[in-house]
């Protein structure tokens, strides 16, 4: 058994469509989806410099489900919010 891995499929698919914006977000004391590894994961995607500003990183002083504390889930729906209001 291994790690699930998107980030081929996600670097295809940001190359296929141009238009595609990506939002992550990501807990600080997530032990499942360490924010390191994602952050990594974003820097290393084989993409065209012209698409790396399609993808939003968002970090939140909680875990894995950043809903369950309040503080985080405040920001996390401002931070949606947002990113929907742009597109």
């Amino acid at each position: 058994m291994g790690y699930v891995n998107v980030a081929t499929t996600l670097q295809q698919a940001m190359s296929e469509n141009n238009s595609l914006q990506v939002f992550v977000a990501s807990g600080f004391y997530d032990l499942d989806t360490s924010y390191f590894a994602t952050k990594y994961t974003v820097n290393h995607l084989d993409l065209d410099p012209g698409l790396r500003d399609h993808i939003t990183l968002a970090y939140y002083d909680a875990g894995h489900q950043m809903y369950t504390h309040l503080p985080s889930l405040k920001k996390l729906k401002s931070d949606v919010a947002d990113f929907f209001g742009k597109y």
